[in-house]
């Protein structure tokens, strides 16, 4: 992690489920966007991230895209309309400049690459919620959290051609290998020449990140800016979720200063604790 650093908001999902919001599926942190009551929690959390020191929010689009809905496809725009525009609020009640991403998430599980739709599907509906965060008004397009080179690079291609600044991140295994098995280096050559702003790693154990981002680092050069936002733990099939050391926002501190990336921040289970601690020691 170097000084000059571009600082991204952490969690969502996470901390409206700690806040009291049901997070259920399968529109899990989507629900917040359906009451008054979410709306206003949401709208703090981007307040606290930001009082913290995020430079970037994340708006709550994760699950706001049709697939995810289910049976309430036809809410998709609507609902991303309204988690684009609670960050945006966010924004204007701090008073400060901040930037907004919209969420670009894998259509199906983020950890089951066996599930990516075919190409005709990836294009079309990937295609249908850029445009839904486009017209929200999003600064930048954040396509995160994915587990195999062909839906990123399809959801690259759509995202490039809006004009939108767009980032790539993935998730990889303990090896520091895409969930799919592909290496991040292969994946730096089919998404650079697509012209993205940035690639790199989230959504693993914050000690696991360093591998795969010294891995874009020697494909990408000294300059080409990598983006890090790691997990406090992990999921067991036996235990469930088991917290690591990154818990503790001074040792996620710590593994983020191994990492060389110029845009980082928090996934799964980090708070605005974590992001401060960020600031604080960047």
């Amino acid at each position: 992690m170097k000084c000059e650093l571009l600082l991204l908001d952490g969690a969502t999902g996470t901390e409206l489920n700690r806040r009291g919001v049901d997070t259920g599926l399968p529109m899990w942190s989507a629900n917040a966007l359906t009451t008054d009551t979410g709306l206003n929690v949401l709208r703090q959390i981007h307040l606290d991230y930001l009082n913290a020191g995020a430079d970037v929010l994340t708006a709550n689009t994760f699950r706001t895209h049709r697939r995810a809905l289910a049976g309430k496809g036809h809410a998709a725009r609507e609902l991303t309309r309204r988690a684009v525009a609670t960050a945006q609020e966010a924004v204007a009640q701090f008073g400060q400049p901040a930037q907004v991403a919209g969420s670009v998430a894998p259509l199906e599980d983020c950890y089951r690459p066996d599930l990516v739709p075919p190409d005709d599907e990836c294009r079309a509906e990937h295609s249908e919620r850029i445009q839904h965060l486009v017209e929200a008004g999003v600064d930048l397009l954040l396509i995160e959290t994915m587990n195999s080179i062909r839906e990123a690079v399809i959801a690259a291609q759509l995202a490039t051609i809006t004009g939108r600044t767009t980032w790539v991140s993935f998730v990889c295994d303990r090896e520091g290998r895409i969930l799919s098995g592909e290496s991040v280096a292969v994946a730096a050559g089919a998404l650079l020449p697509l012209g993205v702003k940035a690639l790199g790693v989230n959504c693993g154990p914050a000690h696991t990140l360093a591998k795969p981002l010294a891995e874009l680092r020697a494909i990408c050069g000294p300059d080409f800016p990598l983006i890090a936002y790691g997990n406090i733990g992990y999921a067991d099939e036996a235990q469930g979720w088991i917290n690591t050391d990154a818990v503790n926002p001074d040792s996620y501190l710590q593994y983020a200063q191994t990492w060389p990336a110029q845009i980082v921040g928090g996934c799964c289970g980090t708070t605005p604790e974590h992001i401060r601690r960020l600031r604080q020691g960047g």
